[in-house]
């Protein structure tokens, strides 16, 4: 593992910070017990105009954290059962954010949080040691070993954003 990644990192292209988390660590520490995973699985959410993007409907309560500081924590509760994981990104004042669909041992969202006790009481903090929860550096990945598809679950974004090769996974060796 390597130094935890700041702002600056989450500062920059939905679509290239998602693709450059996998393979870095998602660490969480509880009561000074620490845990650590490698990102296995991304998905980018690129602003407004992307119609998968919870943005596209405004600014609204709900979304406000995704106009703030990047490396800000965007969660919220889905089919009354799961909490997501999202990252904000960008420049502050343009929402867009990074979902972290899997880690090592947790393929999917809903998974990753049970496993890590995310829930929405880390909506809107700051990735850090002080919220316990963060990214650091790990092993460089190649696009050789990225597989690129289209974002799941988004039928209701049209054919164009349903079909954009945002999700990003990498591949078992």
């Amino acid at each position: 593992m390597g130094n935890m990644l700041t702002s600056s990192f989450f500062n920059r292209k939905t679509e290239t910070v998602a693709r450059e988390l996998l393979g870095k660590y998602l660490v969480r520490d509880i009561h000074g017990v620490k845990t650590n995973y490698v990102i296995t699985e991304t998905e980018a959410y690129i602003g407004p105009h992307d119609l998968a993007c919870h943005a596209s409907k405004g600014r609204t309560a709900r979304t406000e954290v995704m106009y703030g500081k990047p490396g800000r924590m965007y969660i919220y509760f889905v089919y009354g059962m799961h909490y997501m994981l999202n990252i904000v990104t960008e420049e502050v004042g343009y929402p867009a954010a990074v979902l972290i669909r899997g880690i090592e041992g947790a393929s999917g969202p809903g998974r990753l949080t049970k496993k890590l006790h995310i829930a929405k009481n880390l909506h809107g903090m700051t990735l850090s040691k002080k919220s316990g929860l963060w990214i650091e550096e790990g092993a460089y990945v190649s696009d050789k070993d990225i597989l690129r598809t289209p974002r799941i679950g988004i039928e209701y974004a049209g054919d164009v954003w349903k079909n954009k090769k945002l999700r990003f996974v990498l591949k078992k060796k």
